[in-house]
């Protein structure tokens, strides 16, 4: 299964080094990361404590803003 996602242009300069110190693809270090972010915290409350710290200090929003659809005419 593919899954897409966006990442600050920062972060994935980061990612970039860091797959090819390690002689890895993005998405394998991908991969790895979020296997281990669920061994780690699945079903667990400190997964949620977690993500709303991330949400809470990120300066991008999670999704893309929807459109003003009151003008909107067909």
């Amino acid at each position: 299964m593919a899954i897409g996602i966006r990442l600050e242009p920062e972060l994935e300069k980061q990612l970039d080094r860091l797959a090819q110190s390690l002689g890895k693809t993005r998405s394998a270090c991908v991969r790895e990361a979020i296997a281990n972010y669920l061994a780690r915290f699945d079903g667990d409350e400190e997964a949620k404590r977690q993500s709303s710290l991330i949400a809470a200090s990120s300066t991008q929003p999670w999704s893309e803003p929807l459109p003003d659809w009151d003008d909107w005419t067909a």
